[in-house]
């Protein structure tokens, strides 16, 4: 592990250093496994944030009662080693010639795999048209916040709203999307990402709208940034 990046008070990204490493696609996961003095071993996956061409990195949020991501979050360091597996997963992934216009919605570190598939339409220069619709707890709870900023990115924050918040401020809903997400008629192909209840109602909704269900791809993630 190389260098550690601090996202929120709660979610740290760890860039790695693995031998052999073959190289990604946009939207993979890798499988971290600790292990132990006692032997005792723990594994959890984690999508890979970064694009293809970039070093592998990972994006944490901490669990207070997680086997793994309270290690990932605070006590690992630049130098320390651990045990990766990947890239692994071949349906929740992007490639330039897949097309679009990309509507991706992330729910909490759901957004992950979608800043992986941002970065990589922005490095490859891809005319393909993007948007990101991405719902936060809070202001102080959005990921890669400086980052993921612009006329193609739209937050919503669902718990507390800073002075001033001109974005939106409700969970998402078919309303909602009918409001941000490309129209059924541009053909556009979706990536949805977060927790379940997320994944579900944004699913449905895009289906409401008369998105074609087999260009909706779906990634459900615990709280911990694992599947």
């Amino acid at each position: 592990m190389s260098a550690v990046v601090d996202e929120t008070p709660r979610v740290r990204t760890l860039e790695l250093e693995i031998p052999g490493w073959p190289g990604h696609v946009a939207g993979q996961h890798v499988d971290v496994r600790l292990t132990a003095e006692d032997g005792y071993r723990a594994e959890r996956p984690y999508s890979l944030a970064s694009a293809p061409g970039e070093a592998p990195a990972i994006t944490i949020q901490r669990l207070e009662d997680g086997e793994v991501s309270p290690y990932l979050t605070e006590d690992v360091r630049p130098g320390d080693r651990f045990e990766v597996r990947g890239p692994i997963g071949g349906y929740f992934v992007w490639r330039p010639n897949d097309g679009g216009p990309l509507f991706l919605a992330a729910g909490g570190s759901g957004v992950v795999p979608l800043r992986a598939i941002l970065r990589h339409r922005r490095n490859s220069m891809s005319e393909v048209r993007a948007r990101l619709l991405y719902s936060s707890r809070t202001l102080e709870d959005i990921i890669y916040r400086a980052e993921l900023d612009g006329d193609d990115v739209v937050h919503t924050l669902t718990r507390a709203q800073p002075s001033g918040w001109t974005g939106y401020a409700r969970r998402v809903d078919t309303g909602l999307l009918r409001e941000v997400a490309w129209p059924v008629e541009d053909g556009p192909l979706a990536f949805v990402c977060g927790p379940t209840s997320f994944v579900e109602t944004v699913a449905a909704g895009l289906i409401d709208l008369g998105y074609v269900p087999t260009r909706i791809k779906t990634e459900r993630f615990g709280a911990t940034g694992g599947r």
